[in-house]
């Protein structure tokens, strides 16, 4: 616990957050030798130089490959949590990821599931013995609860959050809290609590927000799988960032119960809980993992929705001949924000190894006025007028971050809403989510569009089969931007207001100096050029290139099998050309 006095300042309480920290790092064993102190952008392989050969091993594998061996009993709990501790500190020392660790928790969870797999001969539940990473406002008993604010640091847990209670029973073990922003309302990491997190790929950009720790301490593998929280990209940005699997699910599939933040009880745009995972299958097993306990038994607001296994169900796409088929929208642009070239770079190889499939058909699917998509939900994330997210600021007296400067004071559409401007806005966002509806059916098909209105038929389902399962399109303008420069959201939160699950992957693809600058482009808005002005191939070197999939509403697990045909058909991840290579970059 951090202990805090009301006399101490915004410094005081961080500088105890921070020796809380530390505290927990050196609890340890065997301590983590401290970095060089000359390190270089990229700290990826540090880990591998560090650290022993058992603890590389353990920790760079799969979610699923540890749960295989946790079950059969080739490796123990405690080998393995020993291992992402050992990790897990040593990322901290090098991106700044950790709010806290919980080395003697963790261990005495480990010892009790080894020693039930002892007498019983069988695993816990579906995750046992697994490490699994928490993002810090999720509420974990006895644990501090402050969301990024100083003036919350010293607040403590009550109880544990819904989802961790669910995952405890699955026979997890957490282990490590991670950081977030200050207002959680961030593409990017960073408070006046611990700073600033950074990407392991290039220390010099962000690891994105808000679920940054998450993404941060992932990429560097000191985590196979966490829990994020996603209301504009929270999720998806981090895992983009770091190269990762992130799954935003339609909203009220997991429980929300138990979390910290601001603006509780706000249902005009709902956040979600998901994973963040370096593979797949690791996103999957924490769904199922979920959804299998009938969490809407204990969160009534919850779709009581079971988890759809393809593996026993049939397929989930639809078929040809005993053959997966899939058409895909591709959405390259979304005509507000050009993409850099790296994302563009990644799309068209993505869509050359697409094409070349007869099972998969792809289509282009332009964008359908996603400014007007920003303009509300912009404007209803802090109905409010922000009011509660600056006085839990001035509280400490501790001043706004960068980019809570810029959501909470640049962005025009914040003011407070009286409730008939709220329900108008409502109104609003159920409107579009029509409109883009019908939008969707009609990309590739000889349906009417959105401005048709109601010339769509009940009939026209006829055409279902020419509709597009899913789009694929970039999961932001670029890939890990610059700190203090993750200013817009448009390809992320569009689907926030729409509530779509989307899914963020790696491509295996990264900058590098062949991703030149567009020369002579004119930029279509300030935004536009903020972005355009942005890119530099010297300053996003290493960054790696994801893209993400998006599925309609509580087809979470079709989207799912969808991306795993797309890894299948497309050979993912890519593999860039080695240096000095002649041969074309992908």
């Amino acid at each position: 616990m951090i202990n805090i006095t009301s006399n101490m300042s915004w410094q005081d309480i961080a500088n105890a957050a921070q020796t809380h920290l530390a505290d927990t790092l050196s609890c340890v064993e065997p301590r983590i030798p401290d970095p060089p102190a000359d390190l270089p952008l990229n700290v990826i392989s540090l880990p591998a130089k560090l650290l022993s050969t058992d603890i590389v091993r353990i920790t760079e594998s799969s979610t699923e490959d540890l749960l295989h061996k946790l079950a059969t009993g080739r490796l123990t709990s405690k080998q393995v949590v020993n291992a992402f501790l050992q990790r897990a500190s040593l990322a901290s020392k090098l991106v700044n990821c950790i709010a806290e660790l919980l080395p003697q928790k963790a261990l005495e969870r480990a010892t009790e599931l080894d020693k039930y797999y002892a007498r019983h001969g069988k695993p816990m539940g579906p995750l046992h013995g697994l490490p699994i990473s928490v993002k810090e406002h999720i509420a974990m008993k006895g644990q501090d609860l402050n969301a990024g604010f100083v003036s919350w640091v010293g607040n403590v847990a009550p109880d544990d959050g819904l989802i961790l209670k669910l995952l405890w029973n699955a026979g997890c073990v957490f282990y490590a809290r991670t950081t977030e922003p200050q207002t959680l309302m961030h593409l990017e990491t960073s408070s006046n609590i611990y700073g600033v997190t950074v990407n392991p790929y290039n220390t010099k950009l962000t690891s994105g927000g808000s679920s940054g720790g998450e993404g941060a301490l992932l990429g560097i593998r000191g985590s196979c799988l966490g829990i994020g929280t996603d209301i504009g990209g929270s999720i998806r940005s981090p895992a983009a960032n770091q190269g990762l699997f992130g799954l935003r699910p339609s909203s009220y599939r997991l429980p929300l119960e138990g979390f910290a933040a601001t603006m509780l009880g706000a249902e005009h745009i709902v956040p979600v809980v998901g994973p963040l995972s370096t593979s797949l299958e690791g996103v999957k097993i924490f769904m199922k993992a979920l959804i299998d306990q009938k969490p809407w038994l204990y969160e009534p607001m919850l779709v009581p929705m079971p988890w759809k296994n393809s593996v026993t169900e049939g397929t989930l796409l639809r078929t040809n001949s005993n053959t997966r088929t899939l058409r895909i929208g591709i959405l390259r642009d979304d005509a507000i924000v050009k993409p850099h070239p790296p994302i563009l770079r990644a799309m068209d190889n993505l869509l050359a190894k697409l094409q070349s499939n007869p099972n998969i058909t792809t289509v282009d699917f332009p964008p359908y006025a996603h400014d007007e998509a920003w303009r509300i939900i912009s404007s209803l994330y802090f109905a409010d007028g922000a009011s509660e997210e600056q006085e839990a600021m001035a509280a400490s007296s501790e001043p706004l971050r960068p980019l809570s400067e810029f959501i909470l004071k640049e962005n025009k559409n914040v003011k407070t809403l009286s409730v008939p401007e709220v329900w108008k806005l409502t109104c609003e966002r159920d409107a579009y989510r029509a409109a883009y509806a019908r939008h969707w059916n009609s990309v590739g098909t000889d349906l009417s569009g959105p401005e048709s209105g109601e010339a769509v038929q009940v009939n026209s389902l006829e055409k279902e089969s020419e509709m597009v399962d899913v789009i694929l399109c970039p999961v932001g303008p670029g890939c890990a931007p610059p700190l203090d420069c993750a200013r817009y959201w448009g390809y992320t939160s569009q689907w926030n207001l729409l509530d779509y699950p989307a899914l963020v992957f790696p491509t295996g693809l990264a900058c590098n100096a062949g991703d030149e600058v567009e020369k002579g482009y004119v930029p279509r808005n300030e935004d536009d050029r903020y972005n355009y002005e942005l890119y530099d191939p010297k300053t996003y070197v290493d960054a790696p290139i994801s893209l993400q999939l998006v599925g309609r509403r509580y087809e979470d697990e079709k989207l799912i099998e969808a991306l795993e045909l797309i890894t299948e058909v497309a050979g993912l991840p890519f593999k860039e050309p080695a240096a000095g290579s002649t041969k074309p970059r992908l």
